[in-house]
């Protein structure tokens, strides 16, 4: 099985990697649960990448049942340094126009029921998060999307919001007012927990609808998303084929180290069996002396 460093998150629509070649699937338990599905490792143009289905194979997890923190420690385990994460969005301006694509570089949060944080039990942790997607990832992105044609903007907010329904008017009308770019359902608290696992992280933001706040566009609804949704689908991979020969082996931004310094629980008053679990993400700061929990086939 190849070591990967570079993982993709699918959303909506993207449930298998048409190029992903010498495939190993790999089912893996996290002491957080198991993640949405097996994760996919093989070879796309001869890059080793890990695969996940954010909602599983078929479309089957809403939104507020993914269980972002499996499949952020699964994949932290299996080595991955460079996180692309893919999801559908509504836009929230009429620039932005539904098959466009948007690499935003900040998020606002307005779920409400979902874990946040791997550091909830026994030990605090409390990470830096102004800028909360990886500049450099993002800008490998951006230039790939450029160079395979796509409309595509570099920065922009994502409004994450709790679903499944999607927004009523005076919701959208508002948070058109507050200045948001995009809007969508999965990205928070998946990048949130993606910092804490010290990876760097960007995201591919599909446009496929204009919410329900533009004036002469229907209402957004399913079958208008699913039609936007494979012309977008076949865009990202095609970005990300192009984005992947130029991920380098070594990250120039800090967020490998985002967790020293972070951890504010005295290491003595940490219960060993949460430094053993939470060891892939906190060992190289505080190694316990035996084995480590890290996910299992």
């Amino acid at each position: 099985m190849d070591q990967v460093r570079i993982g993709v998150i699918g959303g909506s629509g993207l449930y298998h990697v048409k190029d992903l070649e010498r495939v190993d699937e790999v089912a893996l338990q996290t002491p957080f649960g198991e993640p949405s599905d097996a994760v996919l490792i093989g070879r796309w143009h001869g890059v080793p990448v890990a695969f996940l289905p954010r909602h599983g194979r078929g479309h089957r997890i809403m939104p507020s049942r993914i269980n972002a923190r499996a499949n952020i420690f699964a994949l932290k385990g299996l080595g991955v340094e460079w996180l692309i994460s893919v999801s559908a969005v509504g836009s929230m301006r009429d620039d932005i126009a539904p098959g466009h694509i948007v690499i935003p570089d900040q998020f606002f949060d307005r779920t409400v029921a979902r874990p946040a944080t791997f550091f909830d039990q026994g030990i605090v942790a409390h990470i830096s998060f102004a800028h909360p997607v990886c500049a450099e990832l993002s800008t490998i992105l951006y230039e790939a999307a450029m160079r395979v044609g796509a409309t595509v903007r570099m920065g922009g907010t994502y409004l994450c919001i709790e679903g499944p329904q999607f927004s009523t008017r005076a919701e959208s009308l508002i948070y058109r007012q507050w200045g948001v770019d995009v809007i969508g359902m999965t990205n928070l608290p998946e990048a949130k927990l993606a910092r804490e696992a010290e990876m760097s992280y960007a995201t591919i933001a599909l446009v496929t609808d204009y919410d329900c706040w533009h004036d002469t566009e229907e209402a957004v609804n399913v079958e208008t998303i699913v039609k936007i949704l494979q012309q977008n689908v076949a865009m990202a991979q095609r970005i990300i084929g192009e984005a992947l020969p130029h991920i380098p082996v070594e990250r120039g931004s800090p967020h490998g180290h985002a967790l020293q310094g972070a951890i504010i629980t005295d290491p003595a008053a940490i219960p060993t069996e949460i430094k053993r679990a939470l060891a892939p993400l906190i060992g190289k700061y505080m190694p316990v002396d035996d084995a480590a929990a890290s996910p299992q086939p």
